[in-house]
């Protein structure tokens, strides 16, 4: 694939700004070994293109490389400017065995804001450019080594919210998903060429397939289409995770829940109403599922702009949720409060959850499943942890019927795709309406082949500038 980026040399850093043991800086080019040698200054004595690829070497960056080495310490030989900026490790990996398939280099320093910045102005005023937001794995699809759905699982695993989200984010950036892509576009290739043949020489008798043999080649590539698709909502929630809100009135125990839940303290607990003002919001690995739990504001009549501005937080979090967890206090009677927030609630999937079990019931099953009829109603103590471990099991069933595995599926984790494959399935079902129709083979063609350009969108092999632009925006810069 044409290298769309000429000869420039990109770097970034490629680790979170912060205090930790290691940090790095990554250079990616033609130029990388040539803009490291101009800063650093290797313990041995050995300058940098003497080293093999995938070779790491001792150290330091200096501000003047004009230095010199001797004994395996650093002099400086009356050069006032000279300076030491870190010692550090530095990787050279050669083209092509690398992630860009270009040079690259490595320069794994002390983490910290202070030194990871004066490194990475010393590179940039050697000769590198900034890398943009995603453009070293741009640069692997680019270089081909990697196609576009495997650039997009990249993403996926940095942002795994699950054991089971990374198994499948890791499936496809082994090329499972582009695998099977490519055996239905070489398919579908197979047919479209017998298709052309058979219109550019219609006065030669060239051999098309009967329709009802042509039929059936296209039905069984519709049913793969069709069976990706089934199980693309699985993927969604792996890769995006399910929005559950915790409501009630306030002082039911919807921080107690969500600590509870997590294991930690996470939540300000109180005896005094009304001690949660903003939102909380915190990932549960819910057995492979990405559960989004946040804990909202009591929904209460305001009395100042905190407790106004509270109350429509929780609101807007409630609207925008999957699913509800309607917290009541089962020590205390239903007030008009508990049915005004199951109302508002009554269209979503819902739990209405009995809290503080372990105390005299005052709110029994029958009352309960009056709040939200239709919805499962569950005693728990968020104190005690009483009944935590069935609400898990509920949630799990109710998301996905607790199939949390993917049995290794290729599994559509990606918007994107599911459209991509959608469009082909419904241009699949066009071309055999139309040679059901008797239509011609060149309608039917014409279908195939816009099946095949948008099978072939997902992989990177049919596409455009625009979309490469909007898939690697969403990447951190140095990824």
């Amino acid at each position: 694939m044409k290298n769309l980026f000429n000869d420039d040399t990109i770097t970034a850093i490629s680790t979170p700004v912060g205090k930790s043991g290691i940090g790095i800086v990554r250079l990616s080019g033609k130029r990388s070994l040539q803009v490291a040698e101009k800063i650093f200054i290797a313990a041995n004595g050995k300058r940098l293109c003497e080293l093999p690829s995938h070779s790491m070497q001792y150290g330091w960056i200096v501000e003047n490389s004009k230095l010199k080495i001797q004994n395996s310490k650093l002099k400086k030989k009356e050069n006032k400017e000279a300076q030491i900026i870190d010692e550090v490790l530095l990787t050279v990996m050669r083209a092509p065995r690398t992630y860009t398939r270009e040079d690259i280099v490595e320069i794994n320093c002390h983490s910290g804001i202070v030194v990871l910045k004066r490194i990475l102005e010393l590179v940039l005023r050697k000769g590198a450019r900034l890398a943009v937001p995603g453009e070293f794995t741009k640069r692997a699809y680019i270089n081909g080594r990697i196609d576009l759905a495997q650039a997009e699982a990249v993403l996926d695993v940095i942002n795994s919210k699950s054991e089971l989200a990374l198994k499948a984010a890791l499936a496809q950036l082994q090329g499972k998903l582009s695998k099977k892509i490519r055996a239905l576009r070489k398919s579908l290739l197979e047919i479209l060429a017998q298709l052309e043949a058979s219109i550019d020489f219609s006065d030669q008798e060239i051999g098309l397939d009967p329709s009802q043999k042509l039929l059936k080649r296209i039905a069984g590539i519709h049913k793969d289409l069709d069976e990706l698709l089934r199980n693309a909502q699985t993927g969604m929630i792996l890769r995006e995770g399910i929005t559950c809100v915790i409501c009630g009135r306030p002082n039911v125990g919807k921080s107690s829940l969500l600590n509870a839940l997590l294991k930690k303290e996470r939540a300000i607990v109180t005896a005094v109403p009304g001690t949660t003002r903003d939102i909380l919001e915190e990932t549960l690995d819910l057995f492979g599922i990405p559960l989004l739990l946040i804990d909202t504001a009591g929904i209460i009549k305001w009395s100042n702009l905190a407790e106004k501005e509270a109350v429509r937080r929780s609101k807007q979090s409630i609207n925008e949720a999957s699913m509800v967890l309607l917290v009541v206090d089962a020590s205390q009677k239903l007030s008009s409060e508990d049915y005004k927030i199951s109302r508002a609630n009554a269209k979503k999937p819902a739990f209405v959850l009995l809290n503080k079990c372990d105390l005299p019931p005052r709110v029994d099953i029958m009352k309960a499943q009056r709040l939200m009829p239709g919805r499962q109603v569950l005693r728990i103590s968020a104190l005690r942890g009483t009944g935590l471990d069935r609400l898990k099991e509920e949630l799990a069933k109710s998301i996905w019927q607790g199939k949390a595995s993917s049995n290794g599926e290729v599994l559509i984790t990606n918007l994107r795709h599911a459209r991509a494959l959608k469009k082909a399935k419904r241009l699949l079902l066009s071309s055999i309406k139309a040679i059901k129709e008797a239509q011609g083979a060149e309608i039917v063609a014409l279908e195939v082949k816009q099946a095949q350009e948008a099978l072939g969108g997902i992989v990177g092999e049919i596409g455009c500038e625009d979309v490469l632009s909007e898939i690697f925006s969403q990447f951190c810069i140095g990824k």
